[in-house]
């Protein structure tokens, strides 16, 4: 199908694309990297008056250190994340996460704040920023603000940007010497995950002294896995520990049944794979 007509704006700053959101109202759409958007256009689910591309704002790509802190800017592509050497020193799960996004093509253009704005709950960025206690920079109208990943993800698709707004940059703690694995589930390659874990995880001596977990499509949000990490800290670094941690993976989720699976399953995948992934993270 051919997408409905709407007016087109390329601004080169951050403030030119806050100003054209501004000036459009509520049925303005942004465009980061497009793959998902431009199918949703495509077939008219979304028929927007005006579209603001980010694509020459220079300013919202790259990675940088900021302290104890990496600064994701939010058009970097997932691509670019892959291959950063500080995301691959300070933020591991990250990297492993972006690893299994779709194909090279959709990795290349597809953009990382734009995966996290968008929302879907299948989709692979979310569990791991949350499990790493990011925090969001929103810039609007009045000026920059941030916002924890715990709060910025409302429901599916729907996240604490206003209208008005864009996401600008992800500041990520740094988790330097953490180990890290995400596991996914899919039925066919490159396809969403029915069910994934963000694994990440710091041993000491054969001791878990520190674990975050997070799950992919088990909820209408991300979900942390607060009874596996409480489960994790202070265990031994052992399969059968693990696997005992794991049995909490499905605790406080709220997974949909659809037509890839009930809910029983998808709760069975969640302890299944949280504890592979656990295990892949902690080197047991």
């Amino acid at each position: 199908m051919i997408p409905a007509p709407f007016d087109y704006v390329a601004p080169s700053t951050v403030d030119e694309a806050i100003a054209a959101l501004a000036e459009a109202g509520e049925d303005a759409k942004v465009l980061a990297g497009g793959q998902s958007l431009l199918p949703v256009l495509r077939m008219r689910l979304a028929t927007p008056t005006t579209l603001v591309d980010l694509g020459k704002v220079g300013e919202l790509r790259g990675v940088r250190e900021d302290g104890d802190a990496l600064v994701i800017g939010s058009m970097t592509t997932h691509y670019d994340v892959q291959r950063d050497t500080l995301v691959a020193e300070h933020a591991a799960l990250l990297k492993a996460a972006t690893d299994t996004v779709a194909d090279p093509q959709i990795r290349h253009r597809g953009t990382f704040g734009g995966a996290i704005a968008h929302a879907d709950p299948a989709g692979d960025l979310l569990a791991p920023v949350l499990a790493l206690g990011c925090e969001l920079v929103v810039a609007g109208p009045g000026g920059r603000r941030t916002v924890a990943a715990a709060d910025f993800f409302q429901d599916m698709f729907t996240t604490a940007l206003a209208a008005d707004e864009l996401l600008v940059e992800v500041r990520v703690p740094k988790h330097t010497g953490w180990r890290a694995h995400y596991e996914k589930f899919n039925r066919v390659a490159q396809a969403w995950s029915m069910v994934a874990v963000a694994a990440c995880v710091r041993t000491e001596a054969g001791t878990i002294e520190e674990a975050r977990v997070a799950l992919t499509n088990m909820g209408s949000t991300p979900v942390r896995a607060a009874g596996v990490e409480a489960a994790l800290v202070g265990c031994a670094a052992t399969a059968e520990a693990i696997r005992g941690a794991a049995e909490h993976a499905a605790e406080g989720t709220n997974p949909t049944a659809d037509g890839n699976s009930d809910v029983e399953y998808r709760q069975h995948l969640a302890r299944v794979l949280t504890g592979r992934a656990v295990l892949a993270a902690a080197g047991a």
